[in-house]
């Protein structure tokens, strides 16, 4: 999550939420006016996003200026003062919704996040988010993860091998087999490339397993297919878990004896955080 990157995301928010000007900050606030405005939490959380939301503020009008009480990672309760912003009224009200929108989303995930690192604690699992993100915002919502004390999958499909059912199915149609397929496909790759092979069930982990993977990802695996699986697999790869894993039974997936475990819910369910933003009149 770079600055460039950042600054480029916001500025789409900031020219869809106001394309002709703020109509209403124009007609009714002063241009002369000035705004004092505190973010409060109101819920509990794990906060996410503040570099994202100075920004807001910052590209409509540079003279506003945001004080943090919190950093990204810190944990809040529901009424604490996580942020202090002042500046040109106009400046403040428009980005108003665009610096929460981001901050919302960002220490909803974070706060979803920490949950399910807590349920394993003690473990040594990694919890990992996946590609579900929404478009235009994987890098801002993999931080949140980060900041929640998750773990990043791979970021995009250039950063690492990933061979899914389909991929699979693909090569089976052309009648080649899953050993000879992945041994295939490494022969094309630089020796860095991290290589993960995901499979169904049980049978197909020692086809995969000879052709040298790095890690197997098991998908939608029973607890009791799980351990068989950590047992068959012992040590010949990492080991990862995944599919419709839930706050409920992430603590008994872990316990399994998987080394990650990867959760789309992270991203693509995580529910935006109440926080709040109002003028304080001094």
């Amino acid at each position: 999550m770079t600055p460039a990157h950042i600054e480029t995301v916001v500025a789409a928010a900031l020219a869809e939420d106001a394309p002709w000007g703020d109509v209403t900050c124009e007609a009714f606030v002063p241009p002369s006016a000035y705004a004092t405005a505190q973010l409060r939490a109101r819920t509990d959380g794990t906060l996410a996003g503040a570099d994202v939301a100075s920004a807001a503020f910052r590209l409509v009008d540079s003279g506003t200026v945001v004080r943090w009480q919190s950093v990204d990672g810190m944990t809040f309760s529901r009424g604490d003062a996580l942020a202090r912003v002042q500046g040109p009224a106009r400046g403040v009200l428009r980005a108003e919704r665009i610096a929460l929108n981001f901050l919302q989303r960002m220490s909803g995930i974070a706060t979803l996040t920490a949950a399910f690192v807590d349920a394993v604690a003690g473990t040594g699992v990694r919890i990992v988010d996946t590609r579900k993100t929404t478009p235009g915002l994987r890098a801002l919502e993999k931080h949140a993860v980060r900041a929640g004390g998750g773990h990043n999958h791979r970021f995009s499909l250039s950063d690492a091998v990933m061979v899914k059912d389909n991929h699979l199915a693909v090569a089976r149609a052309a009648g080649i087999g899953v050993t000879e397929a992945i041994l295939a496909a490494k022969q094309q790759l630089g020796h860095t490339t991290h290589v993960e092979v995901e499979v169904d069930r049980i049978e197909q982990i020692e086809p995969v397993l000879a052709a040298g993977v790095d890690t197997i990802m098991l998908d939608n695996f029973s607890l009791e297919d799980l351990r068989s699986a950590v047992a068959l697999i012992a040590g010949r790869a990492i080991v990862e878990a995944s599919g419709a894993i839930g706050l409920e039974t992430v603590r008994a997936v872990a316990e399994t004896g998987v080394d990650v475990i990867s959760v789309g819910a992270l991203t693509h369910s995580a529910p935006a955080l109440d926080l709040g933003l109002d003028v304080v009149v001094e």
